[in-house]
């Protein structure tokens, strides 16, 4: 008999508060890889999506803009309406149209709901300040998200858009083929090619200690901030989900990940594949660095302008205390040392803030599972709250919901050149004027 292969050992900043005492509260038992499992895994971190690239690179060889119009019709309105699509568009439109053997509408429906649910409390709280802000500290993606825009610009965007794309994805019927979340998310799938494109391209890209830029780990890295994060950061504010409302969650981001060019065999099925995949990018993805400090400075100054009502966006006072209010919730989850390289405030007072929201929270939903029908009436509760707070945050700052001013990033980001300078301060320098 071939004997058991041990478990590695956790990563440093698992064994210590609090997720030495949230890993046995919320993952469900030893979720902790092989050495072979890490090989495996690691093996990703060289694949990129050639369906998407292959769009891509047809994209930049059409002239005029060709091909994204060819794109946003077959988008629109399907790829029969496109005549003489060339073969690239036509293999990635037969993989997004077609509906996986395991796919479930109504499990959709209900993932959905779950996700609605959380209202204000995943939109304001947990999306901004654990998925988003926590995901900086994979210091390898953020060498993507350094070189292709000024921070201080990019920040208040990067959140609005990412805000707009969540609610897309989330709302009851916007993974229908006519809807915002399957278009929006197709046309991330396609951004994310451009940008890995034009990444490889650049003199300045250490594909040894950074790996392929958007790689598959990094993709699934992505959903997992939005599906298993998300939940888990709800569930620590006094959020309760059964294990139908959970199994319905990991179904919906499935299918996102499907549609978003994650490998199938990454893509989790359940809550247990979720923490495995989990494990595996905390142990080798999170190696927070400087890239990690100043992404996550600019997305906490970033959070005021984007969040705060009109009325109170002038109010210093008022940013401040945002500020406070949701960097001590960072601090809180993500531990000590995590939230020390990211920059997060460290204020008592907001802590217990946060802590006594949490309480609140918990008594709300007691009540909501005992009296009959008061889950439906969080649904739709939530629903409104987002999407009005979406439509202003959108407005607000100009979100570009089609990607497409990715298109030609390839063109800036050229190899650094004779005279020294850089591709990076090149794509900068495009980035602020444009």
């Amino acid at each position: 008999m071939t004997p058991t292969e041990p478990r590695l050992p956790h990563p440093d900043w698992m064994t210590r508060h609090p997720w030495k005492l949230g890993l046995p509260l919320f993952a469900p038992g030893d979720v902790r890889a092989t050495a072979s499992q890490l090989a495996w895994f690691r093996r990703f971190a060289a694949a990129g999506d050639p369906l998407a690239d292959a769009v891509a690179a047809m994209m930049r060889e059409l002239p005029g803009g060709r091909g994204r119009r060819m794109f946003e019709q077959a988008l629109e309105h399907g790829i029969d309406t496109v005549a003489d699509p060339p073969r690239a568009l036509a293999d990635f439109f037969a993989h997004v149209d077609a509906a996986p053997y395991w796919l479930d509408r109504e499990l959709l429906e209900r993932g959905c709901r779950v996700v609605t649910r959380t209202g204000l409390v995943g939109m304001l709280m947990v999306m901004p300040s654990m998925a988003l802000y926590g995901g900086y500290l994979a210091s390898r993606a953020d060498k993507v998200l350094v070189r292709t825009g000024g921070l201080e610009t990019m920040a208040p965007r990067r959140l609005a858009e990412t805000s707009s794309w969540w609610v897309d994805v989330t709302t009851v019927g916007g993974l229908d083929r006519d809807g915002d979340g399957f278009k929006n998310t197709v046309r991330v799938r396609i951004m994310h090619a451009h940008v890995r494109a034009a990444m490889a391209r650049r003199a300045d890209w250490d594909r040894e200690e950074w790996d392929e830029p958007v790689n598959q780990v990094q993709l699934v890295g992505t959903l997992l901030l939005f599906s298993l994060v998300l939940l888990l950061g709800s569930r620590v504010l006094g959020l309760r989900f059964s294990a139908a409302d959970k199994a319905a969650n990991f179904h919906l981001w499935r299918y996102v990940g499907y549609l978003m060019g994650v490998d199938p065999e990454l893509l989790p099925v359940t809550e247990v594949d979720a923490w495995r995949l989990f494990w595996l990018e905390g142990a080798t993805e999170f190696r927070p660095d400087q890239d990690s400090h100043r992404l996550g400075q600019a997305l906490l100054a970033a959070t005021p302008q984007v969040l705060l009502p009109p009325r109170w966006k002038g109010s210093a006072l008022a940013g401040k205390a945002l500020t406070n209010y949701l960097g001590s919730f960072s601090r809180l989850v993500l531990g000590k040392a995590n939230a020390d390289h990211l920059g997060a405030p460290d204020s008592r007072p907001y802590q217990a803030a946060v802590v006594a929201t949490a309480a609140a929270n918990l008594v709300l939903e007691t009540g909501r599972r005992l009296i009959p029908g008061a889950t439906r009436v969080a649904e739709r509760l939530g629903h409104a709250q987002r999407a009005r707070m979406i439509r202003r945050i959108v407005r607000e700052q100009r979100a570009d919901r089609g990607y497409s001013r990715h298109d030609t990033l390839h063109a800036r980001s050229r190899p650094a050149t004779a005279t020294g300078k850089t591709a990076a301060a090149e794509a900068v320098t495009t980035a602020k004027s444009a």
